[in-house]
């Protein structure tokens, strides 16, 4: 049967440009947020060069603070995010059989709304006014006139978390609506669980940042008093907006990350994970309690002894279901048949690594030790344990992990563990150092010490660590180059899975599924494996498949947004209707025309199958 819709088909670089595509979005989403991972990384080498010796001069005073901020707002909203969301692109949908995300428009809207966020951040270096207020923005000094660069923080997290939040309510739909027939709740692979939990904490976590943030940019832009305590308002009011956003931004950045490492670290022990349905409930749990603990931040603020122990006790409490998910990965590992690839090198260091940064962070619970702890270095090795040592790692598992099944090459091995070790021992040297040198009371966020304070040995490894990290770094980097031009094809499924991603080819096609499969247990595939089947069992016959159309209007919406945004910082108010204008042009043009998509024909898939 033929369909009448024809559509226009674009390739090079077009076709990137207008993709609904889940798998091209997650790619191009892995790949702007490690360009941003490199700007943050640099960001962060250059901190350390300023760190390594007493009384240096290289980055002092505004410069050293608008280095700090920029690199934790690039590498928390614009690097690690985004990756997180690019493996959530990439295998949420194959790993419920489904073929595309429920909104395929609205999940490219949500990538360029990211993207032009971290543009706009970035075009602060070049325009002289860069955000010098801290990652975490307090005020009053986020309000003072002067610091313009604030602005730009201001507007480009506000349009960055537009787009997350939008990707957020795709992917809870995605999950609940269009998972295959068979595939219940409690037989969804570990990995799509934890998206499906961050995507509600994305739900209900991002309206917090973003009523702080309109709020802070009336006060800034508008005259308002929303924090001006001269007029009614109250600073407090922003440090509580933050952090009920801010925890429960920690918990969507580290659940995807307990995700990832439950896929490797199962199908590299050949062995099924170890209490599944109790790890699905810690996932959960972790959720809940991250909106109860957001005061552990505030200790020092005056709150007084009554909310600091409610808030120390949820604290503690957030740590059980953490380590019920760290004694079920020790027991998935304990008998299982371990292959020690990269991507199961990077999944088992995880495990002790993240294990030492929740041990800090119990010890930061406790509200009179806390007031030692706090504003030190002591801080900053607790949450790079966590995010680094969490977060990085699991990260470049995922990518050694799912690389063919997004690109259908695999990544070099030895190349791989050269990148491990360097990265790996690299990282302990940076920031297992830094426990002392905060216990030793050196505090955070200046920009130089005196010699012989006995904080000079501590700081020249922390910071020889941190080129060592980079030396990673960059041999990742040219592995990736070095695989993509190798010839050598990959099969369906290069590790042995257990799970649907690994019964479609390398790379996955467009349409996913040329027939919805039928899931009959928990860790799908090794079910049919182990019955004997080479493949799956399919619900349906090959047939037509329908398809969405690209379309270039998110790219454009999204850049009529940039504009706006930089119309109102620099008062030019036609210039900011203008970009809106843009934006409900394309709003309009997208309600009025029908998206009809286009088939892919069965004769075109039989085609595929004898080629």
């Amino acid at each position: 049967m033929s369909h009448a819709h024809a559509v226009k088909r674009h390739t090079g670089l077009m076709d990137w440009l207008t993709t609904v595509d889940h798998k091209k979005i997650g790619i191009m989403y892995f790949f702007a947020g490690g360009f941003f991972f490199l700007i943050g990384g640099l960001e962060a080498l250059l901190i350390r060069l300023q760190l390594m010796a007493p009384d240096s001069q290289w980055f002092i005073g505004d410069t050293f603070n608008a280095l700090t901020t920029m690199h934790g707002t690039t590498m928390i909203f614009f690097a690690a995010m985004p990756m997180v969301f690019g493996f959530m692109n990439v295998v949420v949908p194959l790993q419920i059989g489904a073929r595309d995300v429920a909104y395929p428009f609205v999940n490219a809207l949500g990538f360029w709304l990211f993207f032009l966020g971290g543009i706009l951040l970035n075009v602060s270096w070049f325009v002289g006014h860069i955000p010098d207020a801290g990652w975490t923005a307090y005020t009053p000094l986020s309000t003072l006139p002067e610091k313009f660069g604030v602005n730009f923080y201001v507007m480009s997290l506000q349009i960055a978390g537009l787009g997350t939040l939008i990707g957020g309510i795709n992917f809870l739909v995605t999950i609940i609506n269009m998972r295959a027939p068979g595939m219940t709740f409690m037989r969804m692979p570990l990995f799509t669980w934890t998206a499906f939990v961050t995507s509600a904490l994305i739900l209900f976590a991002f309206p917090a940042i973003t009523v702080g943030l309109v709020e802070l940019m009336f006060d800034r832009m508008f005259g308002g008093a929303f924090f001006d305590v001269t007029r009614g308002g109250n600073n407090m009011l922003w440090e509580h907006l933050f952090w009920i956003f801010g925890h429960p931004e920690v918990y969507i950045l580290i659940l995807p990350a307990f995700g990832i490492i439950s896929e490797i670290v199962s199908t590299f022990s050949s062995k099924r994970l170890f209490g599944y349905s109790s790890m699905v409930f810690a996932t959960i749990l972790i959720a809940f309690l991250g909106f109860m603990v957001w005061v552990h931040h505030m200790f020092t603020a005056g709150l007084g002894p009554v909310a600091n122990s409610i808030f120390s006790i949820a604290t503690m409490a957030i740590a059980v279901p953490t380590g019920v998910k760290i004694f079920n990965w020790l027991l998935t590992l304990w008998g299982g048949h371990i292959r020690f690839n990269v991507a199961n090198l990077f999944a088992s260091s995880f495990i002790p690594t993240f294990v030492m940064g929740g041990t800090t962070g119990v010890m930061l619970s406790v509200p009179a030790a806390n007031f030692q702890y706090h504003d030190s270095y002591f801080v900053i090795a607790h949450f790079h344990y966590v995010l680094v040592g969490g977060l990085i790692l699991a990260i470049f598992a995922g990518a050694y992990y799912w690389w063919p099944k997004m690109f259908g090459k695999m990544l070099n091995e030895t190349m791989g563990k050269i990148h491990f070790w360097t990265f790996f021992i690299g990282f302990h040297m940076t920031f297992f150092p830094q426990h002392f040198l905060g216990l030793m009371g050196m505090p955070r966020r200046v920009f130089t010490f005196q010699e012989n304070a006995g904080l000079d040995m501590g700081n020249l490894i922390s910071s020889i660590g941190a080129f060592l990290m980079g030396v990673g770094v960059i041999v990742f980097i040219i592995n990736m180059i070095v695989s993509s031009a190798s010839k050598k094809p990959v099969g369906n499924d290069p590790w042995d899975g257990r799970t649907l991603e690994w019964t479609i080819p390398s790379p996955a096609p467009e349409y996913n599924f040329k027939q919805t499969p039928l899931v009959r247990g928990l860790d799908a595939f090794w079910k049919e494996k182990m019955a004997g089947n080479k493949e799956m069992t399919y619900t349906e016959p090959v047939g037509s498949i329908h398809m969405p159309s690209g379309s270039i209007l998110p790219l454009i919406m999204s850049v009529g947004l940039f504009i706006a945004a930089i119309g109102f910082m620099y008062t030019h108010i036609w210039v900011g209707i203008g970009g809106l204008a843009i934006m409900l042009i394309c709003m309009l043009l997208r309600s009025l025309f029908d998206d009809h998509g286009w088939h892919i024909e069965k004769e075109e898939l039989e085609k595929e199958a004898k080629a």
